[in-house]
């Protein structure tokens, strides 16, 4: 018995697939296209990539078994463009782009790229991942960035594109606004106190888990329902400050949340946005970028005793008037109104916030100019266009239907970061007109390169901010269409992903096919699942992560993908070694077979016999029925059946 030694005989197929170019696209009149997404590079595969990407790869193997190896692209392509990148060239080089010029920092995220592109790469090819490497692209080079900025100014042509001074989503850990679809919800413990303001010389009580925005309080919201607040007029006074905000009857006031009388401060979340906006009220905005109070603001309306006690509380924590934390503020505000009796109640709660996905640290709204991409007006139309495509599975669907409903705010596009696909504009400073370059120029950074307003005759300022990454990742399928020259059109056969981008790649995907093409991207998705450890969510900070590397490495990448094949489209998979282990002793087992098989027609001739034996016969059978069978399996990709039925036959019939 011979056992397999995966590591050798893996690196020779290897080899033998690159030489003569096994899976090349060859165009042909049937053509099956994939989008396959882009993995970033800022990091090495991890187990849930190759659990995904195997099960794509099982899909496209069908394909080009059925199309006799003619007419498919799968591309490969790498997602350098974004925070993940500039935060891994920085902790590999040691440096802050902050600190550096734009110029001096883009230079060596490409040349850190380029030193880890090769090895990256590697990985999906150990994987047995059966791309055209040659159709490759990166969302940062020259080419993904002049589509990317072509898009932009098509859009902006379009009036689907604009620029808008708003309170946009801020993470002060990442210094930049970021998107309604890059929010996760996380768990945390925070303080909910019920502070009493007065209204009418009477006692006001209002609950709050944001007490340090009290001086960015502009109204009191209370629910005309609302008997306990029926007679209530005028204005409110807040504590610890020499102001009053009006009280305003509004339905949105949650009668059964806190008291039901609300603060409506600038900016606690999106509901004081959209409040203020909707009394165009006049904002009070105490917080900075970087996630601190402006302490001079709070000093000017400072009651002078809050205001004795934060200048004496500053000097012992040695604090100046730039680097009070949010929270360390929270801290002293809640500590100074239980001091002077303002407190109602003070309880300690788990609450739900929105925290950055990129870090994990919570948001904030603030005012700042930003780029968006008109969606919020359509939300009918972009799910008239998710019921164009065919969803496997067909439940997930459901998810991209939510995500649509809910969305609450246009797509904000630009990033306050120095690393991405640079916003091809210049506005001029004295008349305010937005100049855009000729399409031969692109691609171009604005800030490089120098235009003048033809009407006022001056220098135009070019714009600093840079292309959200999904702004260009959405483009994908056009960025894949330019390398091969336009020989495959849109939509693309199928487009694989996993579940948790539906949001984000699969819905702004969809949503410039729109604008670009006026129809869907892809005919079919297909939607991975997770991958956990013993019931739980592999996290680095769990410590629970596997590497895929060490187990291709033990035993083999073809018992990584059978593991990978034993879960349906859409459903996660619990890691277990044992079934990698299956999966060897499955492989060890078709390579005996076969040399038993092979050395027993040493002598045969390759002539069909005259009369087949009865058992040949309904062996035969058999094997037809199950090539029906995988074949209806794989066609609506469901490729765990069609193990399940092949590996069946082998143990039971072969």
């Amino acid at each position: 018995m011979t056992d397999y030694q995966a590591s050798a005989e893996e690196k020779k197929i290897l080899g033998f697939w690159q030489k003569e170019k096994i899976y090349q696209f060859k165009p042909d009149k049937k053509i099956y296209s994939v989008d396959t997404p882009p993995p970033t590079l800022s990091g090495a595969m991890h187990i849930g990539h190759a659990f995904s990407y195997s099960q794509q790869d099982f899909i496209v193997r069908y394909k080009r078994m059925k199309n006799s190896g003619k007419g498919i692209l799968y591309p490969f392509g790498t997602d350098d463009n974004g925070l993940p990148t500039e935060r891994l060239v920085e902790k590999i080089k040691d440096v802050k782009s902050k600190e550096m010029s734009r110029a001096e920092f883009i230079k060596l995220c490409l040349k850190t790229l380029e030193e880890i592109r090769g090895d990256f790469i590697q990985d999906w090819k150990n994987l047995g991942i059966s791309c055209d490497y040659d159709v490759y692209y990166s969302t940062i080079d020259s080419n993904s960035r002049r589509i990317s900025q072509k898009n932009f100014i098509d859009l902006f042509k379009k009036n689907l594109a604009y620029q808008k001074e708003f309170p946009t989503i801020w993470c002060p850990e990442c210094q930049t606004s970021i998107a309604q679809a890059e929010l996760e919800d996380k768990e945390i413990p925070s303080n909910f106190v019920t502070i009493k303001f007065t209204a009418n010389g009477k006692e006001l009580p209002i609950a709050t888990t944001r007490p340090e925005l009290l001086q960015a309080c502009v109204a009191v919201f209370v629910n005309p329902k609302d008997n306990r607040y029926k007679n209530l007029k005028g204005n409110a006074k807040i504590p610890l400050f020499n102001f009053e905000v009006p009280v305003i009857a509004d339905s949105s006031a949650s009668m059964e949340k806190g008291t039901g009388a609300m603060m409506v401060c600038s900016y606690g979340d999106k509901y004081d946005v959209d409040a203020i906006s909707k009394y165009k009220l006049k904002p009070k905005v105490i917080l900075n970028k970087n996630g601190t109070i402006k302490i001079n603001e709070i000093l000017s309306s400072a009651s002078n005793d809050f205001k004795n006690f934060l200048i004496q509380r500053a000097v012992i924590s040695k604090l100046d008037d730039k680097d009070i934390k949010i929270k360390d503020f929270r801290k002293m505000v809640i500590e100074f109104l239980d001091s002077k009796n303002l407190l109602k109640e003070k309880k300690q709660i788990t609450h739900v916030v929105n925290v950055h996905d990129k870090c994990g640290t919570e948001i904030e709204f603030i005012p700042t100019k930003q780029w968006f991409i008109k969606i919020i007006d359509n939300k009918k139309l972009w799910v008239s266009q998710g019921k164009k495509i065919i969803w496997f599975p067909e439940h997930m669907k459901k998810r991209y239907d939510n995500w649509v409903e809910g969305l609450q705010w246009d797509w904000n596009i630009s990033r306050d970061r120095h690393f991405g696909v640079p916003i091809p504009v210049w506005q001029c400073p004295k008349c305010g007109d937005t100049i855009l370059p000729e399409i031969k120029e692109l691609p171009v950074d604005p800030i490089e390169k120098t235009k003048q307003c033809k009407k006022c005759k001056v220098k135009a300022k070019g714009e600093e901010k840079v292309l959200d990454t999904w702004a260009t990742s959405s483009l994908t399928p056009e960025i894949v269409l330019s390398l091969v020259k336009n020989k495959v059109k849109i939509p693309f056969s199928l487009r694989p992903q996993a579940h948790d981008i539906i949001r984000t790649w699969a819905f702004y995907t969809i949503v410039k096919s729109y604008f670009n093409n006026g129809q869907i991207p892809w005919k079919d998705i297909a939607i991975s699942g997770n991958v956990s450890l013993q019931g739980e969510k592999m996290s680095k900070s769990k410590g629970n992560v596997i590497d895929p590397k060490t187990v291709i490495n033990q035993f083999g990448a073809d018992a990584l993908r059978f593991w990978a094949a034993s879960s349906k489209l859409g459903e996660d998979l619990d890691y277990q070694e044992k079934d990698i282990i299956t999966g060897k002793k499955l492989i060890t087992k078709l390579l005996n077979a076969s040399n038993f098989v092979f050395m027993n027609l040493k002598d045969y001739k390759l002539k069909k016999p005259k009369k087949l034996e009865e058992l040949d016969e309904l062996f035969l059978k058999e094997l037809n029925r199950v090539i029906a069978t995988t074949t209806y399996r794989f066609e609506i990709y469901n490729y765990s059946k069609a193990k399940f039925n092949a590996e069946e036959f082998f143990w039971r019939d072969l």
